[in-house]
């Protein structure tokens, strides 16, 4: 199985990016997709995630109103669309793929997955 999560960058406060995170390997539309974020010193922590068909996603109190996930599954590919970008979003953002449903809350932890990509790094600066 291969994540192969791409599109971070250096951009200003108050920008845009896009990230994808393009799947091999498994099943894709099996699977729940999730992003998660490290910044530098701090725990990864959980940002969004989609379930299988993509008719139900969750996100970070912290990112709500400003970030979008979606999918395509005929293109193995999930998305994150990153608006209104914060220097607090400055972090490696990785994808990753699990079983977990969006029905509890264990899609929101990092044991919820079981497989991750490399990591895309997002730095916004103020």
């Amino acid at each position: 199985v291969q994540l192969q999560a791409s599109g971070g960058g250096l951009v200003q406060a108050g920008g845009s990016l896009r990230l994808s995170c393009a799947a091999s390997g498994l099943t894709f539309s099996s699977y729940t997709m999730g992003w998660f974020r490290q910044a530098p010193g701090k725990e990864r922590e959980f940002v969004a995630a989609i379930s299988e068909s993509g008719d139900s996603t969750d996100y970070a109190d912290s990112v709500k109103g400003r970030f979008t996930i979606s999918r395509d599954n005929a293109k193995n590919t999930v998305y994150l669309q990153m608006n209104s970008l914060k220097p607090e979003d400055t972090a490696i953002h990785y994808c990753a793929a699990g079983r977990a449903r969006l029905s509890g809350r264990y899609h929101q932890n990092n044991g919820g997955y079981s497989y991750w990509g490399q990591g895309t790094l997002v730095t916004v600066s103020s």
